[in-house]
């Protein structure tokens, strides 16, 4: 095994900025600086965890070739929705038969997706399924604008009972499955759960997918009370 290399000390590294901005004052140069060690011990602290789950041992073999409808009206089966790869990333959205519309947080996150689906699907397979019929989400879909983001009807509701909720409770549900020599198996879900969320947080997973989380946690504001996105009408 390859030893780890030795890091300099985070604060050695934030040492050597030499960024300054007009009118900035020597309290906000020392609190700016205090907040880049922390930064940089955030960025390792996520390449240790991306590490470990890369490390992870096989997962648990799919018990079923699941099948779903395409966009095109085509029965597609689970194998197939690797391609040419041997990953795939299946994103379940809350999208099911009893909801009147897609769910927004969903959606939003979707929609920072579509456009890198033509580089995501260089490397990897990737679909985004629901459990309502195939028509209402391509029309979904083109309410959004979405032009790359390939979607599949789960209407038997096999997948999702097995990978999301057993109990057909519409809930999200991200998963990284592997297939090697032929056998396919299980590598990761997302497993923080709504009741996970710490003390006046709003829930968040371990790998924060939307943008406008991200870009809002950028500014001095942050999120407030009223971030959530809306659909558009």
């Amino acid at each position: 095994m390859t030893p780890e290399p030795e890091l300099t000390a985070s604060a050695d590294l934030a040492a050597t900025n030499t960024v300054h901005f007009p009118n900035e004052s020597a309290e906000y140069r020392a609190a700016r600086q205090a907040l880049l060690v922390e930064e940089i011990d955030l960025r390792r602290q996520m390449e240790r965890v991306a590490a470990s789950r890369r490390a992870l041992p096989p997962g648990g073999e799919v018990p079923a070739d699941y099948h779903f409808t395409a966009e095109d009206g085509s029965d597609v089966s689970f194998a197939d929705l690797f391609g040419g790869h041997d990953t795939l990333i299946v994103y379940s959205y809350m999208f099911g038969p009893q909801r009147s519309a897609p769910c927004p947080m969903c959606t939003s996150m979707m929609s920072g997706i579509d456009h890198k689906i033509a580089n995501l699907s260089r490397r990897v397979g990737i679909a985004f399924t629901a459990r309502s019929p195939i028509e209402r989400l391509i029309a979904a879909k083109h309410a959004q604008g979405w032009t790359d983001l390939p979607v599949f009807s789960d209407g038997s509701g096999d997948f999702t009972r097995t990978y999301v909720s057993a109990t057909d409770e519409d809930m999200p549900a991200m998963n990284v499955f592997t297939r090697r020599d032929g056998t396919i198996r299980h590598f990761w879900s997302e497993e923080i759960g709504f009741d996970m969320a710490d003390p006046g947080q709003d829930p968040r997973s371990a790998v924060e997918l939307d943008p406008l989380w991200l870009l809002l946690d950028m500014t001095p504001e942050g999120r407030g009370e009223d971030w959530r996105p809306q659909l558009r009408s």
